[in-house]
């Protein structure tokens, strides 16, 4: 097993301060964990701990959620790509591996696209290519869009289960609705806000690095098709299908996801 240490990261120029966990050894390739919405750096803690020694792994938690700073604005996907590569700047790291589970894939990919110097590679866990038309979406909106403080923590239990397909641990489950409701009645709704207002299928343009595409057969909310506007838009990118998972793969297999990471970084290095 890992060791996962907890810090912070100053980023600067009025840029929120974001904790973030580190696991892997200093020295292995560099990796990149992007959460997804209302999630923390907990989401990738089932792989950080089985993080193996030749993967360095930063795991930050973003503007607004969890334990980081929650300004007033800044919640668009290119508000938060920004805050990612601040981020990269701040611990160090020149060039990494960039993965990002759910719409943590969008401000990664946008990173991609405009800072290849930057990425040795993209992987994306369940990350949408469009939001248009998916009906489980527009309903979470419907809700969101009304949300006051506190957030109805029911709400967020039906979220965080209906995301996947196979049993999670329910300590794990706990934690991550725990961490959820970190986030303030207005950073649920300006997030998603901004997810929907933004031109998604344009962020897939200009990313040339290499791409690994992680999809659960079972998604509640991707279908096949969905995933296969990334294949069509990204000139180097493959796809790999976790059978019997959902939309977070990296909740329900992470073993798996950490092979294929793994192996997908070992020939970026």
């Amino acid at each position: 097993m890992s060791a996962v240490a907890v810090h912070s990261a100053v980023l600067g120029d009025g840029r929120p301060t974001l904790p973030y966990a580190e696991a892997g050894r200093s020295g292995g390739m560099p990796v990149v964990l992007v959460h997804g919405y209302v999630e923390s750096w907990w989401t990738f803690e089932p792989m950080l701990r089985r993080m193996p020694s030749a993967l360095h792994a930063y795991a930050p938690t973003q503007r607004g959620h969890g334990d980081a700073d929650k300004p007033p604005d800044g919640y668009l996907p290119e508000d938060f790509a920004t805050d990612l590569v601040a981020f990269m700047d701040g611990v160090g790291i020149d060039r990494a591996v960039l993965v990002g589970g759910s719409s943590g894939g969008v401000q990664a990919r946008l990173v991609a696209g405009r800072r290849p110097d930057r990425v040795a590679g993209l992987v994306l866990l369940g990350v949408p290519a469009v939001l248009d038309g998916k009906p489980g979406v527009a309903e979470v909106w419907e809700t969101v869009r009304e949300m006051e403080d506190p957030v109805d923590r029911a709400f967020a239990e039906d979220f965080a289960r209906g995301l996947t397909a196979d049993s999670v641990a329910r300590g794990f489950l706990e934690t991550m609705v725990d961490e959820s409701l970190k986030a303030p009645a207005r950073v649920w709704r300006e997030t998603l806000r901004g997810l929907l207002e933004t031109d998604l299928r344009a962020t897939l343009t200009g990313i040339l690095v290499p791409t690994l595409v992680v999809w659960g057969d079972q998604d509640p909310v991707l279908p096949r098709e969905d995933q296969q506007t990334i294949l069509d838009t990204v000139p180097d990118s493959r796809l790999v299908v976790h059978e019997g998972a959902g939309h977070l793969p990296h909740w329900e297999s992470p073993e798996r996801v950490l092979h294929d990471l793994s192996a997908f970084a070992a020939a970026r290095a």
